[in-house]
């Protein structure tokens, strides 16, 4: 058990950790804060012309005959979570920055890499997974944001015109573009994935960075006390077990066969790190980021650990079979 659990943790968990630290130290503040701020939005708008341009058609074609499998996976992360995260913020006594949090880690697509690498280490069906977690990425710009506005309106300031304008050009607009560009781009973002795979990430660093500065200036670990995070740890626990036994649960009920079941597990219960801090950095105003993507951070975390001692379960037991 030690074993699998030192497999799931995720280094990359490490560096945004330490991002986290740096920024709480030495965070950015006057005319380096509003550079950083446009290199900050600079990434997003990379981060989601990359995540276009990988989005494969032919992928999504591949699984397209699975429609009640990805209608399952597309109602268990755009309902189930968000009337799960609606329960949560309701607790009584509960701290309105762990609601809020909570309640935007649920509106979330799901994953695309972890659900589809999961998804095959637990001898599922790959395509079907590629295509439900690409279609999640995909449906979560225009779901996420609208979700956030009917859900978290006051939260979030509202739902202005310019919020609007800031998601169709950071967001909307660099994904098809990237998309549209696919065929001219796609060889040579297959050919430097690993490079690639640096770029996505250290634009989120750079987003969580440049959120946790703003949040730092603003009295950020003078509102959020230890007991506050072992809270939220907690929380987000609790969220993924329930997520976990009923998408688990579901795959049973509706007649799925064991590879669809376990795409419905995978990529059902799991939330995007890397679309959810840049699209919170697109939604909330700079001093709140911060402390919305706690939750997320660490559920992140949490989804990996729990999914890769499962998955490794699901292959044990197809070997044996």
């Amino acid at each position: 058990m030690i074993d699998k659990l030192k497999g799931a943790l995720d280094p990359y968990i490490v560096a945004l950790l330490c991002t986290v630290v740096l920024a709480s130290f030495l965070p950015a503040q006057g005319g380096f804060a509003k550079t950083m701020e446009i290199i900050a939005n600079a990434g997003i708008v990379l981060l989601f012309f990359l995540h276009g341009a990988k989005l494969s058609r032919e992928a999504i074609l591949a699984g397209l005959g699975h429609w009640r499998l990805h209608l399952t996976v597309l109602a268990a992360t755009f309902v189930l979570f968000p009337l799960l995260g609606l329960g949560i913020a309701a607790l009584p006594g509960l701290p309105v920055v762990v609601a809020s949090g909570m309640l935007f880690l649920t509106l979330l697509p799901s994953t695309v890499q972890s659900a589809i690498a999961f998804t095959s280490i637990a001898r599922g069906n790959v395509a079907a997974a590629v295509c439900s977690a690409s279609f999640s990425n995909f449906l979560g710009i225009f779901l996420t944001p609208l979700l956030v506005a009917l859900l978290m309106g006051a939260t979030a300031g509202g739902f202005s015109w310019g919020a609007v304008e800031k998601i169709v050009l950071q967001l909307l607009v660099p994904f098809v573009t990237g998309h549209l560009l696919r065929p001219l781009i796609g060889a040579f973002v297959a050919r430097h994935k690993q490079v690639i795979g640096w770029t996505d990430r250290g634009s989120i660093l750079l987003v969580v960075y440049t959120a946790f500065s703003a949040a730092v200036v603003e009295g950020l670990w003078q509102r959020i006390p230890l007991s506050v995070l072992v809270l939220i740890a907690l929380l987000s626990a609790v969220l993924l077990a329930l997520v976990l036994g009923i998408t688990w649960a579901a795959g049973r009920a509706l007649g799925f066969n064991r590879e669809d079941a376990i795409v419905l597990l995978f990529c059902g219960s799991k939330k995007s790190l890397a679309s959810g801090v840049p699209m919170a950095g697109v939604l909330f105003p700079a001093a709140q980021v911060g402390v919305v993507i706690l939750p997320l951070m660490l559920f992140h975390q949490l989804q990996l650990i729990a999914c890769a001692v499962i998955a490794r379960a699901y292959a044990a037991q197809a070997e044996d079979s």
